[in-house]
C-alpha cells in the first residue's frame, strides 16, 4: 500500500518552494521555475488523490474486477501538463522580449528602468491646452 501521506507531504513542500521562489526571487527564470515547481505539486497532489488501492484498470472484461481506477484525474493531470508546459514557454519568451528591452533579468531593475521612463515621458510631455 502507498502511504499517501509522504505524498501529500511532498505535494505541499514542493507547492510552498514554488511559491517562495516567485515570491522571492528578482530574476525572471527563477521565478518561471518556482512556477514550474508549483505546477508540478498540484500533478502530484491529483495523482494521489486519484489512486485507489487495488483498483483494475477501467476495462469491462474478464479478469478485471472492482474496484476500478478512475481515469479521470489521469486525464486532466495530462492536460494540465500540456497546458503548464505551454504557460512555460510563453513565460519565457517574455522574458528573452524584456531581456532584450531592458537587458536584465532583475525584475527591480525593470521596474525602475519602466519608471524611470514613465518620469520622463510625463516631464517631457507638452501642455494640453
Amino acid at each position: 500500500m502507498i502511504e499517501a501521506y509522504h505524498y501529500y507531504f511532498t505535494s505541499f513542500a514542493l507547492f510552498l518552494i514554488g511559491i517562495y521562489m516567485m515570491i522571492d526571487n528578482p530574476n525572471l527564470i527563477k521565478k518561471i521555475i518556482g512556477l514550474n515547481f508549483a505546477q508540478i505539486a498540484v500533478y502530484l497532489l491529483l495523482v494521489t488523490i486519484a489512486y485507489v488501492d487495488g483498483a483494475s484498470p477501467p476495462i469491462l472484461a474478464e479478469g478485471f474486477e472492482e474496484p476500478y481506477a478512475n481515469p479521470l484525474m489521469h486525464v486532466l493531470v495530462l492536460t494540465a501538463i500540456v497546458v503548464g508546459v505551454s504557460l512555460t514557454a510563453l513565460a519565457l519568451a517574455l522574458a528573452i522580449r524584456l531581456y532584450d528591452e531592458f537587458g536584465t533579468m532583475d525584475t527591480r531593475e525593470i521596474e525602475a528602468a519602466i519608471a524611470a521612463d514613465d518620469t520622463t515621458s510625463s516631464n517631457s510631455g507638452g501642455s494640453d491646452d
